[in-house]
């Protein structure tokens, strides 16, 4: 957690989890107000399941204000290596014409097959991904990530080719920046890894095949790289928190006139993600 004062504003940052779909990053901008200091819960129990580590809880518990104790859930790991339900806006794809060809298998270092080999296993035991017997598939490519290491994309361009375009409506970042001249109180909540957070829908799973030299696997969560992942997402987002506040992709701004007005919408925020 990192505390930078700046004129008379101060910007709280809290950085939990890495790069998964929980809530990884909580970004609270306020206007000469200062948060509670975080304080410890007599019995872990009383937040968190069995099946988290005691030493997460004692993390959150540090770097999260207290006033937000009760939503730890928000921030676990464990939940967010869960697969999330089906709903009504899961991701569908709607070809125009027929399936895309076949994409190759490209030749791997060792590197790259390492990484490949682990992604595979810790996706299908998330329950992210099964193996796949359908008649297309992209490849898979590596980029390198700027902090070392590689990560794993799948090439969908020949499909997103020949996908229909959701025209689903993204609001442009400049109509979000709008809305802040009438604030004092902001805050972001971060998703990553977001765009798991929502499902194939049900039937479309082998549109998302990907081939390997391990064997096929397709997605029962939307990846990255689909053509109308944007749209969907920003479709579930706005259905979940309706008029409570503005969602840009990944990122949820909210924003407020007075502290008490600022705390009331946090609160409803973690507790609609927590349901």
């Amino acid at each position: 957690m990192s505390l930078l004062s700046s004129r008379d504003k101060v910007f709280k940052q809290i950085q939990y989890s890495g790069e998964d779909n929980s809530l990884s990053s909580l970004h609270l901008f306020f206007g000469n107000m200062d948060l509670p200091p975080s304080s410890y819960h007599d019995s872990l129990e009383e937040l968190w399941d069995e099946e988290e580590e005691p030493e997460e809880v004692e993390t959150m518990l540090k770097v999260v204000p207290s006033v937000y104790h009760q939503y730890l859930d928000v921030f676990s790991k464990v939940k967010a290596e869960k697969p999330p339900p089906h709903r009504a806006c899961d991701h569908h794809i709607e070809l125009e014409g027929s399936l895309p060809p076949v994409g190759v298998i490209y030749s791997l270092s060792n590197q790259e097959s390492d990484t490949l080999r682990a992604y595979i296993s810790e996706n299908v035991e998330k329950g992210f991904i099964w193996s796949s017997s359908s008649s297309t598939g992209a490849p898979v490519i590596f980029v390198k990530k700027k902090g070392g290491g590689l990560r794993l994309c799948v090439d969908y361009r020949k499909l997103n080719s020949v996908t229909r375009n959701n025209k689903y409506p993204v609001p442009p970042m400049n109509q979000l920046l709008n809305v802040f001249n009438c604030s004092s109180i902001f805050s972001n909540i971060d998703l990553h890894g977001a765009y798991n957070l929502l499902r194939i829908k049900e039937g479309d799973e082998h549109l998302t095949c990907f081939r390997t030299k391990y064997g096929s696997y397709e997605y029962l969560v939307m990846p990255f790289g689909l053509t109308n992942a944007p749209a969907s997402f920003q479709n579930l987002v706005n259905d979940i928190f309706q008029d409570l506040l503005d969602v840009y992709l990944n990122d949820i701004m909210i924003f407020s006139k007075s502290e008490e007005e600022h705390h009331s919408c946090v609160h409803c925020s973690f507790q609609t993600q927590s349901q």
